[in-house]
């Protein structure tokens, strides 16, 4: 544990900043903690830093010490609504990247218009559970893969699930699947950790705008209703408009909104 203090000069009421353990900071007042900061890596590899703070000095202090030992670029999320957390981060030098929408998403087949959505022909939708772990991680890497050929995998919804280096099928047991005979053409993962959690739907190139979506959509959230879920939810970036209108036609509703900042 490295205890020596950092200690900035921007006030005669100087707050102490001290690393208490690997990454993480405490800011202290007469030996009152004022203020926490913490860094991660996310499991895509890139470093997120986080603080709470009780005041703008203690803020303020715990940046400049992070931002001083961690190597860049460095990435955060707060909540957009959230001005005084924002304008901290700005203060800081970081810049907004991109804008993340949350959706509250309906499970009644009624609500979303879904009970009546069959996969096309010769599409079969598998229950979570039941995918064949490497047809599944096949469908996963091609996915993947081409998403990062085009709008990069940054671009898509942080992922904070832990998983093994290099593994990305985190639990087959979360994955849904849109399957044929001899290959998967798309997945649906959800999450139900706190509360349901459409962390991805996805369709092979190629395969897409034949209603394999929307059909993964209609058997997750049935099942999700079937268990007693009344919602789930799920966050969409601001320049993906398919996946937006997609989850806009289905009755969704955006609550809230996200702010990705990199320094």
């Amino acid at each position: 544990m490295d205890t020596k203090p950092f200690i900035s000069g921007l006030s005669e009421n100087a707050v102490m900043i001290t690393r208490v353990a690997d990454r993480q900071w405490h800011a202290l007042d007469d030996d009152l903690v004022v203020g926490r900061g913490h860094a991660e890596h996310r499991p895509d590899g890139r470093l997120f830093v986080s603080i709470d703070a009780w005041h703008d000095v203690a803020f303020d202090r715990l940046a400049e010490a992070m931002l001083a030992e961690l190597p860049a670029p460095l990435y955060t999320v707060v909540d957009e609504a959230d001005v005084e957390l924002t304008a901290g981060w700005r203060r800081a030098g970081f810049m907004i990247r991109r804008r993340e929408w949350e959706y509250m998403v309906p499970t009644d087949p009624q609500a979303t218009g879904l009970e009546a959505v069959l996969p096309p022909p010769g599409v079969t939708i598998l229950p979570a559970g039941q995918a064949d772990e490497r047809l599944l991680r096949a469908v996963d890497r091609a996915i993947r893969d081409q998403v990062e050929a085009t709008v990069g995998w940054q671009s898509m919804p942080a992922e904070v699930i832990p998983r093994p280096e290099g593994d990305t099928v985190v639990d087959p047991s979360m994955y849904a699947v849109a399957a044929t005979p001899d290959r998967y053409l798309g997945l649906i993962r959800v999450a139900r950790v706190k509360r349901p959690r459409i962390g991805l739907v996805a369709v092979r190139a190629g395969q897409q705008r034949r209603g394999i979506a929307r059909a993964l959509l209609a058997h997750a959230l049935g099942a999700l209703h079937r268990s007693g879920s009344t919602a789930a939810w799920a966050e969409v970036d601001e320049s993906n408009r398919a996946a937006s209108a997609l989850f806009e036609t289905i009755g969704a509703r955006s609550t809230s909104s996200n702010l990705e900042l990199v320094r």
